[in-house]
């Protein structure tokens, strides 16, 4: 599928869970200001979901007097794979990770965390870079900020409905021509978070093995890259992400919630091991 085909399923599915919540909560009426809400979920998702997945994480921009090493790295990068120099964030986070994020090429951001930069050896770092790179390069970086923001959405109305639910904020829905009052607001606040879950791991593994395919081009070799992995691997396991969100799970390069079984058993990333070993049998 596309990526305007994926970005179009995702506002479109965006557009009918906010008219169903609507309906749940307040019926009629409410499914005409869920519209409301959807139309302007939908333009700030396509425009401006990089900015909210930054500012999610208390992103801060780099530039070639803070981190020179590390961009002249992205930029040489960028050259290599013909596409526009990204924006350079960093995280405030000790938990070695990294994501790319924008709505296309020209106005993509890489973002690393703190932990990042004092666990990899330079070589190692590249190999990540080159891997945000490929997510860049082949077009992924929009559908993944929309899965995000979509993902949000849905647990925020979810959290919203189970309160409302909980006070008694739908007994007369059902004259309303609502959903179905308290029980289906309760079941849509245990049904949402699931289906933001099954929303992220619709956005297909194949495209991180694609992105570590050509970040190993890009970086001349699968072996950084390949180590980088392992590190990250074992340091997530050791150093959780405090601030990680799970509607944003899938945009890192190594799955911030791997230390949840709950969250393995649904994990949007392929296995670790799987990748590892595709990368080693690469040779640039």
């Amino acid at each position: 599928m596309s990526t305007r085909l994926r970005t179009t399923f995702l506002m479109a599915l965006l557009t009918v869970l906010i008219l169903f919540f609507g309906s749940v909560v307040g019926g009629r009426s409410g499914m005409m200001l869920a519209f409301v809400f959807a139309v302007v979920m939908n333009f700030g998702s396509y425009w401006f979901s990089d900015k909210i997945v930054l500012a999610m994480y208390r992103a801060q921009p780099l530039d070639e007097y803070s981190a020179p090493d590390l961009v002249r790295m992205v930029r040489e990068l960028a050259q290599e794979a013909q596409i526009p120099m990204p924006r350079l964030y960093v995280i405030p986070e000790d938990t070695p990770n990294a994501f790319a994020t924008g709505r296309n090429p020209e106005n993509a951001v890489v973002a690393v965390t703190e932990g990042i930069t004092r666990i990899l050896t330079p070589q190692e770092l590249r190999g990540v870079i080159a891997h945000e790179m490929g997510h860049i390069k082949n077009h992924d970086i929009l559908v993944s900020s929309i899965a995000a923001t979509l993902a949000g959405v849905i647990m925020m109305l979810a959290n919203m409905v189970k309160w409302g639910a909980i006070f008694g904020g739908f007994r007369g829905n059902d004259e309303q021509g609502g959903g179905g009052g308290v029980l289906g607001a309760l079941a849509m606040a245990i049904l949402a978070p699931i289906a933001a879950m099954l929303i992220q791991m619709a956005i297909s593994r194949s495209r991180e093995y694609l992105a570590d395919e050509t970040g190993a081009r890009l970086s001349h070799g699968g072996e950084p890259l390949a180590r980088a992995l392992e590190k990250l691997s074992v340091a997530s396991e050791r150093i959780p992400m405090h601030g990680a969100n799970p509607s944003t799970a899938h945009m890192f390069i190594v799955n911030p919630l791997s230390g949840s079984s709950l969250m393995n058993l649904f994990s949007t990333h392929p296995p670790m091991e799987e990748r590892i070993r595709r990368l080693r049998s690469m040779d640039y």
